[in-house]
C-alpha cells in the first residue's frame, strides 16, 4: 500500500501513475477532435513509442501504476463496479446499454470505459444515429493531471470544464476509494457555490510548498473552484497560502498554469515570460488561510514575486529563450510544462531546443530519455539533469511532461 503523500513538485518521486495512449486516440476523427478538446488528430503508434520512453525513464525512478490496471482491478468488485457504471452512464441515453455493461468481465469493461464502445447497428434507429459511440472515448486520459491531484495525503476529485472528460474523475475517485493500493481520503468540492458552477483542474495546481497552492485560473479553472478548495481548508482548519495566477483564456495553448510555469528545483522555475512576468492585465492574487478564516487576500505583481513574500525565491528559466518568437512557438509545444522526479532532475520535450539551451546554461545536464531506457545514461549520475523525451507527436494533443503524471508519492524536500 503507498501512502497518498505529495507536500511538493519537486520532492523525490516514489509512485506515479501513467497513462499508455490507446485505442481512444484512433477513436477521433478531425471532425470530432475539436469536440474532443484536440486541436488535431494523432498518430497512435508514434505516440506509443514516445510515450514508451516517457515511461521508461519513470519506471527506472519510480513505482509506476498503470491507470487501465487499476480501474480493472476496482472492476473486480461488483459493488465498485455497480457504483462506477452508475455514476458515469445517466441518462436515457445509455438504457440499451447498461445491461450489457452490468455483465461485461472487468478487463472488457475496463477497456471500453476508456476506448469507447460503438453502437450497436441492430436496429434502423441505431444505424441512423450520426454519432459512433454509445460511450464515448475519453482521447484525453493519457493527460493523467488534470483528472485528480494529489495534495498532502489526499486526493482532490476535479471539476472537469469539459464534458468529454468528466467520465475520467469519476474513475479516478473510484480508484483512490477502492484500491488497495492506495491509503488516502479524496477532497470532494461541491458542485456548484450559489448556482454558480465549480471547476478546477490538476493541470492548474502546483503544491510549491507543504503549505503553498500555486493555482491557475481561467478556462478550465475558475474562482468558484478555487473558492471551494479554500473553504475546504477553512474548513479543516489547515494554514494554506493560494497564490492565483489569472490565464488569457486565448489561445488555447494557455488551458493550465503548467503551461506557463512549473517548478524545476528548489530555487528554479521555468516560466513563459510573456503571461507570467510581463502581463500587466493578468491578476496574481495571494489568500492567506488561517485559523480557519481567511486572513488577507492581497494582489502580488506576479507569482514570483508573491513566492519571495514567502521565503521561497526563484530564478527563471525562460521559455523559448530570449527570442519572442521562439518563446510564443515553443509554448506552444509544452515548451514550459516540465515534470520533476527530483529536486533538480526534471522531464520534458526535446522539440523545444531553445527551451532546452535555456535549461543547460541553467546547469542542467542534457540526457535523452532513450538513452536513460536503454541504460547507457542514468540521472544518478548527475546532480541536475534534463531528460529529453522525443515529444514530437504527444505535444499535438496538448500537453506536456507535468500533464501525463499524477504522481501519487513524493519525499519531503528539505528546504
Amino acid at each position: 500500500m503507498n501512502n497518498v503523500n505529495v507536500t511538493s513538485e519537486i520532492g523525490k518521486l516514489n509512485a506515479v501513475i501513467v497513462h499508455t495512449p490507446g485505442q481512444e486516440v484512433e477513436n477521433m476523427t478531425p471532425a470530432n477532435a475539436e469536440k474532443a478538446l484536440y486541436s488535431d488528430i494523432l498518430n497512435l503508434p508514434i505516440s506509443k513509442k514516445e510515450h514508451s520512453y516517457f515511461e521508461t525513464v519513470l519506471s527506472k525512478v519510480a513505482k509506476t501504476y498503470q491507470l487501465k490496471d487499476l480501474l480493472v482491478e476496482v472492476l473486480g468488485n461488483d459493488k465498485v463496479k455497480k457504483q462506477l457504471i452508475e455514476s458515469m452512464y445517466v441518462g436515457a441515453e445509455f438504457d440499451t446499454v447498461l445491461p450489457e455493461l452490468y455483465t461485461m468481465d472487468a478487463i472488457i469493461l475496463g477497456s471500453k470505459m476508456i476506448e469507447g464502445l460503438e453502437i450497436r447497428n441492430d436496429s434502423l434507429t441505431n444505424f441512423l444515429k450520426s454519432k459512433r459511440y454509445a460511450i464515448q472515448p475519453l482521447h484525453n486520459f493519457f493527460f493523467m493531471r488534470d483528472a485528480s491531484i494529489s495534495i498532502g495525503n489526499e486526493v482532490l476529485i476535479s471539476k472537469m470544464a469539459g464534458l468529454v472528460r468528466r467520465p475520467e474523475t469519476n474513475i479516478m475517485k473510484a480508484i483512490f476509494e477502492n484500491h488497495p493500493a492506495f491509503n488516502t481520503n479524496t477532497i470532494n468540492i461541491p458542485d456548484a457555490i450559489n448556482n454558480n458552477p465549480t471547476l478546477i483542474e490538476g493541470g492548474d495546481v502546483h503544491i510549491a510548498r507543504k503549505d503553498i497552492l500555486l493555482i491557475g485560473m481561467g478556462a478550465r479553472t475558475n474562482s468558484q473552484g478555487i473558492d471551494s478548495l479554500v473553504n475546504y481548508y477553512k474548513s479543516i482548519n489547515e494554514e494554506k497560502h493560494f497564490v492565483i495566477q489569472e490565464l488569457p483564456l486565448m489561445p488555447e495553448s494557455f488551458i493550465h498554469l503548467d503551461m506557463v510555469f512549473t517548478l524545476l528545483d528548489k530555487d528554479k522555475c521555468m516560466v513563459y515570460e510573456p503571461v507570467i512576468m510581463k502581463s500587466t492585465s493578468l491578476k496574481c492574487i495571494h489568500i492567506h488561510v488561517k485559523d480557519g478564516e481567511i486572513k488577507s487576500i492581497q494582489e502580488r505583481e506576479n507569482i514570483i514575486k508573491a513566492l519571495e513574500k514567502l521565503d521561497m525565491p526563484l530564478k527563471q528559466v525562460i521559455c523559448g529563450g530570449a527570442d519572442e518568437w521562439n518563446q510564443e512557438r515553443e509554448q506552444w509545444h509544452s515548451g514550459a510544462n516540465f515534470f520533476s522526479f527530483a529536486p533538480g532532475k526534471v522531464l520534458g520535450y526535446a522539440r523545444n531546443v531553445n527551451t532546452v539551451e535555456q535549461m543547460n546554461k541553467a546547469g542542467f545536464e542534457i540526457i535523452t530519455a532513450a538513452d536513460v531506457a536503454d541504460g547507457k545514461d542514468s540521472p544518478d549520475n548527475y546532480d541536475k539533469c534534463f531528460v529529453t523525451v522525443e515529444g514530437s507527436e504527444l505535444a499535438r494533443g496538448g500537453g506536456g511532461a507535468r500533464c501525463m503524471t499524477m504522481p501519487v508519492n513524493r519525499d519531503k524536500v528539505e528546504w
